[in-house]
């Protein structure tokens, strides 16, 4: 049968086609289909073709390039084209409402809209490597045309609450098995997507989704509490999957006429909230920061085919996994056979617990494993391409490291190290390379924590930093580029929070109440529960005799944290945390020692001192050039410090709130902080002019 081309008037991202008596409804716009304005005309545009030419009997909506409809386009977010008509719901309604049958044939993703778009559609089809989702609720919303009523009449309650609610997407297998595509398609998708059109192009009446009642007929509502007790942990604090919850139980509950109308109502509730705005901030920021200021246009990056990494212990470990799970070779080097033994060992355990879980297979497991090479020699490393050091945070030990080092790697090889707070400058320094070096910060467990932060010294080469950055896309990190400065970023900030959080215990707040007000306001832990999670000794001068502060008195018997069974809180055997009173009595005296006269402490005080100075010191970082944009800054935190992502980020949170209101609360505090606290200018010159840190 040979196919009609129809040559579309405009240059429409829709076209269409015949082949025989099946429409084919093509979409080109790279890069991921999204369903913008001209694509949602086109559309429409083509139902109305096939609804108009009598020689059409079926319909086939496809999309060229890497994936079907990948969802909005978030290019319209905010724009007057994102209201421009026909919006979606008008458009999928019209699909569903086609007197000709249209098979949906999906490859790549059908995300979003573009799961709403496949839904409307009688039939789909699709290939074994395609994908499924609404994510909407990542963004701090819910499927907003007609996906929360389609999809659990398709589907099923249970599949349909897991899928708007998590925001995670399921594969094509996962799909079928659930009835969301109606046939797996092995080969050439197009042709095959036409053939299944062509079998039920005179099917009467057409399946409608909106129609269905079997899959939600006889719905316990039990299932929807059950949902909530499951995920409530992970939901804690936000306003969206609750909203997805209410609008899938809506489609047990009414016709699909009504539900529809109260998908609505909840998603423009979500849409006008401050949620919604932090989430979508975010979503844009997190892609923001891979830009780098300041580099010449034809920066091109190095070849790296080989990594080193100093030091087998947790860092050093967690940051070889993520370059073995990319398929990049290690060369790691310990001092000690037994270091190196148990270093190399936690790593295939830590694989095999993954495999354990359905992540990986054995042969996935065998594959990383066996791309490391174990050394006991520096010399090891004269082969590769980047050579990260994670040994611990001494400024002389690095200093040595670095300068053999510079006498070991080849040229042209990056010479990283993963320090916290120490001066990259000063490392660099130590050898003849400068322009070699530069910081790459994992954080802790190294190979689960998606933030690194790229510190830039003084001498860092562009392409330096370009290889870097393109290197932790590649091991699936979210890099953010910092300057030299003690703490960079993320660690900057959490020093005033540290100081004010202590000062507040001699003033009379307990390390329970100070954790509360960070964990309600949606932090995963308080400043006390980190302390004794990560281990209260750390950093600690291990002189017993020697007690300067709280923290000392508690090293000083042995309370360093969750490991010790004891720290700033109690802990039972299955380490669950309660006040202890002789950490309380700790507190007392030492506030007595100091003359610190206690008092009741309010929780926006707590606020005020550890939220707000954070927001004052990432006010510094902009306006010294350390953060190349403040939405960096909110990166750093919600990916490395568990901040909260439905409030955007401390800068973006502090906009929310108002400036003028941090300034105010910093003022009111600004004695009892004393010497330890200074204004940023940026912060009080913005404060002033009513203007925001974020855009």
């Amino acid at each position: 049968m040979t196919e009609v081309l129809d040559t579309p008037a405009t240059t429409s991202p829709i076209s269409t086609r015949k082949h025989g008596d099946v429409l084919i409804v093509l979409s080109n716009s790279p890069p991921v289909n999204a369903l913008g304005h001209a694509v949602r005309e086109g559309l429409v545009a083509a139902i109305e073709q096939a609804q108009g030419d009598d020689s059409v009997k079926a319909v086939v909506i496809a999309c060229e390039g890497q994936t079907f409809f990948a969802g909005a386009d978030v290019s319209e977010f905010g724009t007057p084209k994102a209201f421009a008509q026909p919006m979606l719901p008008q458009v999928v309604d019209i699909i569903e409402n086609s007197t000709k049958p249209v098979v949906a044939a999906v490859h790549g993703t059908a995300l979003g809209g573009g799961c709403e778009v496949a839904l409307a559609c009688h039939y789909r089809v699709a290939v074994p490597t395609a994908k499924f989702g609404t994510p909407e609720v990542k963004l701090g919303l819910l499927p907003g045309a007609g996906g929360t009523q389609r999809l659990p009449r398709v589907v099923g309650v249970k599949k349909a609450l897991e899928m708007c609610a998590t925001g995670n997407p399921i594969g094509a297998k996962a799909a079928f098995d659930c009835g969301l595509v109606d046939r797996l398609i092995e080969g050439d998708l197009i042709p095959h997507a036409v053939a299944y059109a062509e079998e039920v192009r005179d099917v009467t009446p057409l399946p409608k989704s909106s129609e269905r009642q079997d899959r939600i007929a006889d719905t316990d509502p039990g299932v929807f509490d059950a949902f909530r007790k499951d995920h409530g942990r992970k939901f804690r604090g936000f306003d969206a999957p609750e909203a997805n919850i209410q609008a899938v139980k809506v489609a047990t509950e009414k016709p699909y006429a009504e539900g529809v109308l109260d998908e609505r109502k909840l998603f423009m509730e979500l849409m006008s909230g401050t949620q919604a705005k932090a989430q979508q901030y975010f979503f844009f920021s997190e892609r923001k920061a891979a830009k780098i200021d300041g580099l010449p246009d034809d920066t091109r990056p190095r070849s790296i085919q080989k990594v080193g990494v100093i030091g087998a212990g947790t860092m050093g470990g967690g940051i070889s996994m993520n370059f073995l799970s990319a398929g990049i070779p290690v060369t790691i080097v310990e001092m000690a056979q037994d270091a190196l033994d148990r270093g190399t060992g936690v790593m295939r355990k830590n694989y095999e617990a993954t495999a354990a879980k359905g992540r990986m297979t054995a042969d996935q497991v065998e594959q990383a494993m066996g791309l490391l090479t174990p050394k006991l020699e520096l010399e090891a490393l004269a082969d590769c391409d980047l050579i990260i050091e994670a040994v611990y945070e001494n400024m002389d030990v690095k200093k040595e490291i670095f300068g053999k080092l510079d006498t070991i790697a080849k040229p042209g090889a990056i010479l990283a190290s993963n320090t916290s707070y120490l001066n990259i400058d000063e490392i660099a320094a130590s050898t003849s390379r400068p322009g070699d070096v530069v910081g790459m910060h994992f954080f802790s467990p190294a190979n689960i924590m998606k933030l690194l932060e790229v510190v830039r010294g003084a001498k860092t080469a562009p392409d330096v930093l370009v290889t870097v950055m393109g290197l932790a896309k590649k091991i699936k990190k979210v890099a953010v580029v910092a300057g030299v400065c003690h703490g960079f970023i993320g660690n900057r900030m959490l020093m005033p929070r540290q100081v004010e959080a202590t000062k507040l215990l001699l003033e009379g707040a307990s390390p329970e109440q100070i954790d509360r007000v960070h964990v309600e306001f949606g932090m995963p832990m308080g400043p006390f529960q980190m302390a004794d999670l990560a281990g209260v000794d750390i950093g600690w001068h291990r002189d017993p005799s020697r007690i300067e502060n709280v923290r000392d008195a508690l090293c000083a018997i042995d309370r360093w944290g969750q490991k010790k069974g004891a720290g700033f809180y109690d802990y039972d055997d299955k380490r669950r945390p309660s006040p202890s009173p002789k950490v309380q009595q700790i507190i007392e005296d030492f506030a007595a020692k100091e003359g610190v006269e206690r008092r009741e402490i309010s929780d926006q005080e707590i606020i005020e001192r550890t939220l707000y100075t954070m927001v004052n010191e990432g006010a510094k970082i902009l306006e010294e050039g350390m953060a190349q944009r403040a939405s960096d800054i909110d990166v750093v935190w919600v990916y490395g410090y568990g901040w909260p992502v439905y409030r955007g980020g401390p800068m973006f949170w502090a906009d929310t709130e108002g400036l003028p209101k941090i300034v105010e609360g910093l003022k009111r505090q600004e004695q009892r902080m004393g010497s330890d606290f200074s204004f940023s200018q940026l912060l009080l010159d913005k404060a002033e002019r009513g203007e925001k840190f974020t855009r």
